[in-house]
């Protein structure tokens, strides 16, 4: 019986840690797609002030 419970006590908490570590892979994701798009825009934008600035 205690090998009963032990094994789905371990299915359940391998099933959380999946879940959970499938939310830490999207949103590092997202964090990173968002990181990248703003890092161009703010190199553009440096590109642009030092073009204006050499004029």
């Amino acid at each position: 019986m205690k090998l009963m419970l032990t094994a789905v006590a371990i299915a359940l908490l391998l099933s959380g840690c999946a879940e959970t570590w499938k939310g830490v892979k999207k949103d590092s994701s997202t964090i990173w797609d968002e990181t990248k798009e703003t890092t161009s825009e703010a190199v553009q934008s440096t590109k642009e002030a030092i073009h204006e600035a050499t004029e």
